[in-house]
């Protein structure tokens, strides 16, 4: 069972959802009250599009867990945004594994803080691209819709602008999501002459980009950008 369950998650890691629909299936054949699995085949399911079947899976945790947070959010996120909104939302991504080759300084896989709320995060899938944009010395992280993910932290997102700000060029899509943790995968496109000694993911920064303690600047409360409504998202000044 054990081992059924980790090949299911990394199938939908993967964004293997043929996959995990089966693998989860699998799962609740043998335990049929395993409220983990029928959760993980609803989110298959919208994904694939198949959305009754997603309302019904979801159902099935209720009969179990009447007070399922992650079931009773999403079964009013099916219906509240229809077919065609959750369509637009979603895309899942065919053979993701090329997309996370690392190369040293030019590629980090990155845990955003203060994220969306988890009826937003549920939406993500392996592999879809997203858009990083600086605001107020950070680097925060849509979706391609301009719905606000989360932010990077400040190391990464100082240095990061820095580069930016002097001709580097990165893109950037979603590793893995969860209800409380979204790890993107950040790459390096573009090195300008000037900085072409300097990593743009070094172990340790260097010196000339680092920042003092002292010049160090906190903006309260960011998780207030992830409980905008769905209809009127946080939106960036400046794009990279």
């Amino acid at each position: 069972m054990a081992l059924l369950k980790d090949k299911a998650i990394q199938a939908m890691l993967l964004g293997d959802w043929k996959n995990a629909t089966s693998l989860n299936k699998a799962l609740i054949k043998e335990d049929p009250k395993d409220i983990d699995a029928l959760n993980r085949l609803a989110y298959a399911f919208t994904i694939l599009g198949k959305i009754q079947d997603a309302k019904s899976t979801y159902r099935k945790v209720l009969k179990i867990d009447i007070l399922n947070q992650i079931a009773i959010r999403n079964i009013k996120k099916l219906t509240d945004l229809g077919p065609k909104r959750i369509s637009k939302s979603l895309s899942p991504v065919k053979g993701v594994n090329n997309i996370f080759l690392e190369e040293t300084g030019k590629t980090k896989i990155i845990s955003l803080v203060n994220t969306a709320q988890p009826r937003i995060i549920a939406l993500l899938t392996t592999g879809q691209p997203v858009v990083i944009a600086t605001k107020r010395s950070k680097i925060f992280v849509q979706d391609q819709n301009k719905q606000y993910l989360g932010v990077l932290p400040d190391d990464v997102g100082r240095r990061l602008i820095k580069l930016i700000k002097g001709g580097n060029r990165y893109t950037a899509c979603i590793k893995s999501a969860t209800e409380h943790n979204v790890c993107v995968f950040v790459k390096e496109t573009k090195r300008v002459s000037k900085y072409r000694n300097q990593p743009s993911f070094p172990q340790t920064a260097d010196q000339d980009l680092a920042l003092s303690k002292d010049n160090r600047v906190k903006i309260k409360n960011y998780k207030d950008f992830g409980e905008e409504d769905d209809d009127h998202p946080y939106l960036l000044d400046e794009e990279s």
